[in-house]
């Protein structure tokens, strides 16, 4: 069987690009749960499009989808809360597993909005310092809570243009040398043990 030769490499290499993209992935998952009523090649193009749009900076379906399902968790929640109460004096069992669906359904609506604010207004990184990050910073390089009477090491002294002493210098750092012996007293020639 003749394979047909793909444009700027071999035909495995091509496959394995198409499906490693996340449309492909995410139309196949689509179909199989619509039990594969729709052409899996439309869910891949609608599905390149809206991922092209969001490259540009366009959130507005992400937007929508996030509230919608906000929405829909938040009816759920109210649903199963409601067979709780149903279940609450005869099938006390029943009652507490349908109380903890609906507070984890409460839960996720919870999460669902936080991503959607989270989305709106993306938080600022107050930093104390010049980095390089991906997304928004905002750099504060405020006072620093130094003493206002310290004066800087490097500022220099109006009458003779001389650097300060650094006042910050260990008690080790500051002691004047002791005196040292001459060397030839210590290791000379009269010294007979070597």
């Amino acid at each position: 069987m003749v394979v047909g030769v793909v444009e700027g490499g071999d035909l495995d290499a091509a496959i394995a690009r198409k499906l490693t993209r996340p449309e492909v992935g995410a139309a196949a998952t689509i179909q199989t749960f619509d039990q594969d009523r729709h052409d899996v090649n439309a869910l891949v193009r609608e599905l390149s499009e809206q991922t092209r749009t969001v490259v540009r900076g366009d959130l507005s379906r992400a937007e929508g989808m996030l509230i919608a399902q906000a929405h829909t968790l938040d009816q759920l929640f109210g649903f199963l809360a409601r067979r709780a109460h149903l279940n609450l004096n005869e099938y006390p069992d029943a009652a507490e597993k349908y109380l903890r669906l609906a507070f984890k359904a409460q839960s996720q609506c919870r999460a669902t909005l936080e991503s959607l604010g989270a989305l709106k207004n993306p938080s600022v990184v107050y930093a104390r310092q010049a980095n390089i990050a991906h997304g928004p910073q905002q750099v504060n390089n405020g006072p620093t809570h130094a003493r206002e009477t310290e004066i800087p090491l490097n500022e220099q002294s109006e009458a003779t243009n001389e650097l300060l002493p650094d006042t910050r210098a260990s008690q080790a750092a500051r002691r004047v040398d002791t005196p040292m012996e001459a060397v030839a007293a210590l290791n000379g020639a009269e010294d007979s043990r070597g």
